[in-house]
This record gives C-alpha cells, structure tokens and sequence, in this order.
C-alpha cells in the first residue's frame, strides 16, 4: 500500500448578508489549478502538501501566504477526508479560515472565485475529495432541539418561530414521549415554520412521521445507529454519539453529519462530568463528518466549539 499524503486545505469563509447567528458565513472560496499540474483547470480548496516538520496549521499557513499572498490571522480544524486518487493517497485536514491579512490574489492557481454555500457550486469540475466539504458547508452551524415535552406544544412552537426569526436554520424535532397524535401535529407546525425561513427540519428517529410530515431528513439515536446497516433514504441524515465507534459507525453509513456528547454537565445528564474539550477535540480530529458540540453550549460558545473542531453547536435549551 502507498504512503498516505499529508495535504492542508483552507475553506475560506467570508459573511455576506445571511442570518446573524455567530459562526454565520455566507460564501467560500475555491481556485482552479493551473496548465501543468496535474487535474489542471479542476476548482480546489487551496492548499498543500504538509512537508516534514510541519504540523497541518504549519502547512496551511505557509501555502496560503504562497498562493493567495495572504496571512492567516483565524483559522479553526473542521473536518478530515482521505481519498484514492489514481497517483496517490491523500489525507486532507480542512481548516475554516475566517480572519487574515492582506487582499487574497492567486500566485499559483489561474482563477479563483467566491461561491455561496447554500447554493450549487457556479464552477466546474471541482476536484473530487473536495466535493463532499460542499455539503458540509451548506450545513448550519447551530442545531435546536426542541422541548415541547418540558415547554408545552405552543411555549416551543412560539419559542422556535422567533428563533427562526433571528436566524436559526436547523431544527431537529424531538419530544419522542409526546403522544404521538400530538407529536405528529407539533413536528408538522414546525416544519410549516421552517419552510417561511429555508431552514431544514430533521426528525429524531421516526422514518415514517419524517416522511409524512416532508421533513428534510432524520436524526438516529446511537442505539440505532450502532444496528443499522445502511444509511437510511433521506437527503440529510444525522446520529447522535458519545464515543469513537460510533462516530465511525456514522462515518463508515456515510451520514451527514454526528452531535457528539455530552461535552458539558446538563440538566438531562447531571451526573455525568461530560468528555471536556480537550476529549472532544481528539475524538473529532480524524472526524470525516461535520460535528456539533452537544451539551451545556449556548450561542455565545460557538468560537470555543469551533475551536475545538466542531462544525458547530447544538442546544436544547439555549436556543431560544
């Protein structure tokens, strides 16, 4: 078996008029490789090989300042994705970069261009390890949870409908005790809420209410995760996780994206001391998928989620 090749790659984020919510960014950009190299005129994250010596936030720093002139000020670990290409076996570590020095102007590629993240990509081809980040990118870095179940059905719907005002574009309805009559009415509202907002509306491990109700996709609870053995038919597909074999269950069924936790004590969980962020983050490291910080976060723990690379947060109770 070939060597694996270490590549840094940088998803450089810039807000444009899209909701407020902190870690809210609106485009990404991409740059097309020059005449001469190989997969020449394919549209890539920019980047590099890691060289000897180098950690990955090393590389990415060095190949940003020779291809884009620029010097990375705030840059954040997302996600990890190994791909075969015919010449070689690459393991690439994206960062989300969102603060740097200097006008960005391509040294070494011929074009570069600024896409929206909520809308298919304007450039074409785009190299295929990259493919799969585009999908990440259009994912909304908070996550809500609901809680008709403690809140009363019209305490959470008014609840989530001035979130989704303020910006909120992800909801994953849960309330799983509800009768289901009432759980079926609820998951409905919500789901009228959320299309007036473009947000995407997942349902916790109930295929056929998904369904009937048109929800964008389906959350599986780890205790279904770790028995199915296909990804289930739907657009977005998330699981919940506490450990690494789980998230390799998630990574190995090629779902969307993972909530991992406890990382904090919360009231469901109080005896529990939660994995930390220094756990959390070496769990995520070699993480393919998107993953959401679960437990104990509010909005304004967004940066320290980032930071320990997280795509984001979810919340039960701090949303609203």
């Amino acid at each position: 078996m070939s060597a694996v090749t270490l590549v840094s790659a940088a998803v450089l984020l810039r807000a444009g008029d899209g909701p407020a919510l902190p870690g809210a960014f609106d485009e990404f950009l991409l740059a097309r490789r020059p005449a001469g190299k190989v997969y020449a005129g394919w549209w890539e994250f920019p980047g590099g090989k890691v060289e000897p010596g180098e950690t990955f936030h090393d590389a990415l720093v060095r190949e940003l300042r020779e291809e884009l002139g620029i010097a990375i000020t705030q840059a954040t670990p997302w996600l990890t994705r190994e791909f075969v290409y015919p010449h070689a076996t690459v393991r690439i570590r994206f960062f989300r970069v969102t603060a740097w020095d200097g006008d960005i102007h391509p040294h070494e590629h011929d074009a570069i261009a600024w896409l929206r993240a909520d809308r298919a990509p304007s450039v074409e081809p785009i190299l295929p390890a990259n493919g799969p980040i585009l999908k990440g990118l259009a994912l909304p870095t908070a996550c809500a949870l609901t809680n008709a179940e403690e809140n009363g059905v019209d305490a959470e719907l008014a609840r989530l409908a001035a979130a989704l005002e303020n910006g909120l574009r992800f909801v994953q309805v849960r309330d799983r005790t509800l009768p289901l009559p009432m759980r079926e009415d609820f998951a409905r509202a919500a789901v009228a809420l959320a299309r007036r907002h473009g947000a995407l509306v997942v349902v916790n491990d109930d295929a056929e209410l998904a369904r009937r109700i048109g929800a964008d996709g389906l959350h599986l609870p780890a205790r279904t995760l770790m028995r199915s053995d296909a990804r289930p038919d739907f657009a977005w597909v998330g699981a919940s996780c506490h450990d690494a074999e789980e998230l390799s269950r998630a990574a190995q069924l090629e779902l969307d994206y993972a909530l991992l936790g406890p990382v904090r004590p919360t009231p469901t969980h109080p005896q529990s001391a939660g994995l930390g962020w220094p756990a959390f983050a070496q769990l995520v490291e070699r993480s393919p998928l998107p993953v959401f910080a679960l437990g104990g976060m509010r909005p304004e723990t967004m940066g320290e989620a980032w930071a320990h690379g997280a795509h984001g947060i979810a919340l039960m109770r701090g949303w609203g």
